[in-house]
């Protein structure tokens, strides 16, 4: 039995949006469409995978089971077609990559320097976001590639892997804050002092500790550390940053939970195949590290 996949990603979006007609907005399709696609997919599979007996339909027992195996089919296709690409020796004239500041690796400057040599001729953007903004930009076709601190879940239309480094996020304030040097800093004694918090464009990002009375925001880690840096507050950034940018001038904070290592992935959009030049980065990025 063979089910299209455009009906497998009607199905997907259809689940993790909770409505036909905004899954269709997502996929520039009419809802008519959306609906008949996922219908035939009931058909075709003998299964309800949504109760419609509600104003907004919602995936019954069989539907929660099945989406999980159909996004297994769809990560599976992502891996088809990054094979597919790299076979088919298709070189984009220009690629974009957009980088969390999660992300340090000890072969990444090595792997620019590779991928300088191999493409010589090719245009190359860097560009930094975090979070739901990094996730965005990918979806939006701004950026071919996307690297970001692990997400829960990503839009059915992102194909996401976990890349082989991690990277570690403590607690910093500046040398002359009241509480450098401090020791066993409880949840409680941060909450009273400001916090110098990551907040993006399209949404917080998820908050690691509980609220602190007062805070300042930013969208970017290297605002924050400069904001850390003056002496504003507390802040949880990436300890690579603080290593290369703010030694000396930043203290890490003995605070119960710190540090944290947090996995990184590697993201891009489903919709739009990498060529080979992005092909070939993604592959190095999730290469394991020599030994």
């Amino acid at each position: 039995m063979r089910h299209s996949p455009e009906a497998l990603t009607a199905f997907a979006e259809a689940a993790t949006l909770g409505s036909f007609s905004a899954a269709a907005r997502k996929l520039g399709k009419s809802q008519s469409t959306v609906s008949s696609a996922i219908a035939h997919l009931e058909i075709d599979l003998g299964l309800a995978l949504f109760d419609r007996s509600s104003r907004k339909p919602a995936l019954t027992e069989h539907g929660r089971v099945v989406l999980g195996k159909v996004r297994e089919i769809l990560a599976a296709s992502d891996r088809l077609d990054l094979s597919a690409s790299q076979l088919g020796g298709g070189l984009e004239a220009r690629l974009s990559v957009v980088w969390s500041d999660t992300y340090q690796s000890d072969r990444f400057e090595d792997m620019l320097k590779a991928f300088e040599q191999r493409f010589p001729d090719l245009e190359f953007e860097c560009l930094i976001a975090e979070h739901g903004d990094l996730v965005s930009l990918v979806q939006s076709g701004r950026a071919h590639i996307g690297v970001v601190g692990a997400q829960g879940m990503y839009p059915p239309d992102i194909g996401s892997a976990t890349i082989a480094e991690q990277s570690e996020i403590t607690l910093f304030v500046a040398t002359s804050h009241v509480l450098a040097g401090a020791q066993d800093i409880t949840p409680q004694l941060l909450a009273q002092h400001r916090e110098l918090r990551l907040d993006t464009y399209l949404g917080r990002a998820d908050q690691v500790m509980p609220a602190a009375r007062r805070s300042w925001s930013a969208p970017s880690y290297l605002m924050l550390m400069e904001m850390a840096v003056l002496g504003f507050g507390w802040a949880a950034i990436p300890r690579w940053m603080v290593t290369r940018f703010a030694a000396g001038k930043l203290c890490e904070l003995d605070a119960r939970g710190w540090p944290q290592r947090v996995p990184v992935d590697a993201v891009w959009s489903r919709q739009r195949p990498l060529g080979r030049a992005g092909t070939w980065l993604l592959q190095e990025m999730l290469a394991a590290p020599a030994l």
